[in-house]
């Protein structure tokens, strides 16, 4: 099969195929053959790695991650774009292409039959209106995975590796960074897709950390606390979360927290770390049940 990295093979796959992309799955197929290269490097696949890859679309992605790993699994939620991928990867007998919404998909079966358990790695070219909720997906399920290299709208790659103070911060960041270390390793202009994104993107690999870089108490009032304070990013971290009756935080507990902290019951939820976040869930009283 052509390489589908070179833009005429794709042109010529989808005008056979009489394809259109659909803008509900956000679709833009990737045809530039070096960020391919630099994607490849970046999650760096070799011969003994299983590769689970999100949206493979027509194939592009997957014949050159095929071309390195022991076996990859791609899935894909368009059923219009199968028939397409068994003639693109026809050639690749270590390739599985599974039909199914990634969200709905058990990884740490994969995981266990295709890996033996051991970690595997995540490679994506990710539709922007499903970024967050995919990766957070990933990492909250705990399935074993070693690293997750993935193309999104530069602009959400920027608040993953933020950090506080600046404008790009948030509870993404903090997720993100609570879970893996961040790295932007590419970034890609419009051009290099079919059709053009009407912005840029960028490749980010996150590399999964060993253990939490932080202790919390409760991982899941962690994360509450976290979306709270910046649920109202112009307020006070007192009043964001204490006006947050789920979690059950008065102000008043806030503010003393803060205090044993030695920060001022004015601060904002943009200016503390990910550490601070931490201590801060530890100090604050749980909830009476």
């Amino acid at each position: 099969m052509a390489n589908l990295g070179i833009p005429q093979n794709t042109i010529a796959v989808l005008q056979r195929h009489q394809f259109h992309t659909q803008k509900r799955y956000g679709q833009n197929f990737l045809i530039d053959g070096s960020v391919l290269d630099r994607i490849i490097r970046a999650a760096q696949i070799g011969p003994k790695d299983c590769v689970l890859e999100i949206g493979p679309g027509i194939g592009t992605m997957t014949q050159y991650l095929a071309e390195q790993a022991r076996e990859v699994v791609a899935v894909e939620i368009d059923r219009n774009l199968i028939p397409i991928l068994q003639e693109t990867l026809a050639d690749y007998s270590n390739v599985t292409v599974i039909n199914e919404d990634i969200l709905k998909v058990d990884i740490g079966r994969i995981a266990q039959e295709r890996n033996g358990g051991r970690p595997i790695k995540v490679v994506a070219n990710l539709p922007y209106y499903i970024t967050t909720p995919i990766i957070m997906g990933l990492f909250e399920s705990h399935v074993p995975l070693d690293s997750i290299t993935v193309m999104v709208q530069r602009e959400v790659a920027d608040r993953m590796q933020a950090g506080p103070g600046t404008k790009d911060y948030g509870a993404l960041s903090l997720a993100v960074q609570y879970y893996a270390e961040p790295k932007i390793v590419a970034n890609v202009p419009p051009n290099c897709f079919l059709p053009r994104p009407g912005v840029g993107s960028a490749v980010v690999r996150l590399t999964r950390h060993a253990g939490p870089p932080v202790q919390a108490e409760d991982e899941g009032r962690l994360f509450a606390l976290i979306r709270a304070a910046f649920n109202q990013r112009r307020k006070t971290l007192c009043n964001a979360v204490g006006n947050v009756p789920e979690l059950g935080i008065s102000k008043e507990q806030i503010t003393e927290a803060l205090e044993r902290m030695g920060l001022p019951a004015t601060v904002r939820g943009e200016a503390l770390t990910l550490e601070q976040f931490a201590e801060l869930e530890r100090h604050c009283p749980e909830r009476k049940k």
